[in-house]
């Protein structure tokens, strides 16, 4: 089976939410390993009062990351793992 390859542009201004359907905000940007071109994290903008529940790192300028290992699907939505982010 073939991996359908999608530009970085794509996945900009999606909604990300949880797959129990809590909304946490778009993304805004991702940071990647600059080597090995990994994905690390989601940044998130609009971030929604829901994310004050969720342990999730922030950036220096005080904006949330989302692991990139919590992602679960990319398609109209970002869907994550909730599980993942306690």
């Amino acid at each position: 089976m073939v991996s359908e390859k999608n530009p970085f542009s794509s996945i900009l201004g999606k909604m990300i939410v949880t797959k129990e359907g809590k909304r946490l905000g778009f993304v805004k940007d991702v940071t990647f390993e600059t080597k090995s071109g990994e994905l690390i994290n989601l940044i998130v903008k609009d971030a929604t009062p829901y994310t004050k529940n969720l342990n999730l790192e922030r950036t220096k300028s005080d904006e949330l990351l989302v692991p990139y290992s919590s992602i679960i699907s990319i398609a109209d939505f970002v869907i994550v793992s909730e599980e993942d982010l306690i």
